[in-house]
């Protein structure tokens, strides 16, 4: 299966590998740790717009 992960430009970490990487396969978008790349998340465009837009919102700022 040939996956094209991406990892945003925010990504930190000596070797870049404290991200969540992103990927669409099969009309799915795929969401993996970059340092556990054997655990895939698989979800849908609406969903994860869904996630992003609360996001942006801050619903999830006391998380970090």
């Amino acid at each position: 299966m040939d996956i094209q992960w991406r990892k945003s430009s925010k990504s930190s970490g000596a070797e870049g590998n404290n991200c969540l990487e992103l990927a669409e396969h099969d009309g799915e978008i795929l969401m993996r740790e970059s340092d556990n790349p054997d655990v895939v998340i698989r979800t849908t465009r609406t969903k994860l717009r869904a996630f992003l837009d609360g996001a942006k919102e801050g619903e999830f700022d006391n998380l970090a």
